[in-house]
């Protein structure tokens, strides 16, 4: 009897933490690579809010699923100049970069040049969008090619790396 007083409730628990809280996501494709890479399970939570830098996971009208970094926060000026990040004309610094910069700039700029005006006829993004960009700016498909993602399209934060054991890590900002 025990065992079911236990069970029972220990059951319910995780069916909703698994479902509602903690939800599994599998990462497909490498534009985040470094930071997660093709094949990794992440846990994904939707009741914090959104900052610069968080990994989320978001759906386009397509039903095409993403995971990405957020770069640009409602009403923000983004743009890159020479490899480096500008927020409302602001230098702003990048170190989740780190890793992929020193492995892939040799040669040529790692993020290229853009501005906002240039990729949505706006100079600030709206009061409900977000600018988000792979990590690996190279191989990413991300709001230079669809523009901003609206929030009602985000479906929440990536935090951790679950699967495989040997990736096992909370997702850096």
């Amino acid at each position: 009897m025990f065992f079911i007083k236990v069970l029972f409730p220990s059951l319910i628990f995780l069916f909703i933490l698994r479902g509602f809280i903690l939800i599994p996501v599998p990462v497909d494709g490498n534009s985040m690579k470094k930071t997660l890479s093709q094949g990794d399970m992440v846990l994904m939570e939707k009741f914090t809010s959104i900052k610069r830098f968080d990994v989320v996971v978001f759906k386009l009208p397509d039903n095409s699923i993403y995971i990405k970094r957020v770069i640009g926060l409602p009403g923000d000026d983004i743009r890159y100049e020479d490899d480096q990040l500008f927020i409302n004309n602001q230098p702003v610094e990048e170190h989740f970069l780190e890793k992929n910069k020193r492995k892939d700039h040799e040669t040529a700029p790692y993020t290229t040049n853009f501005n906002l005006i240039d990729l949505t006829n706006r100079d600030r993004l709206p009061e409900d969008s977000y600018f988000v960009l792979g990590d690996n700016r190279r191989m990413s498909k991300d709001s230079r090619s669809f523009g901003a993602i609206k929030k009602q399209y985000i479906l929440g934060k990536a935090q951790f790396v679950y699967y495989p054991i040997q990736h096992m890590k909370i997702i850096p900002r």
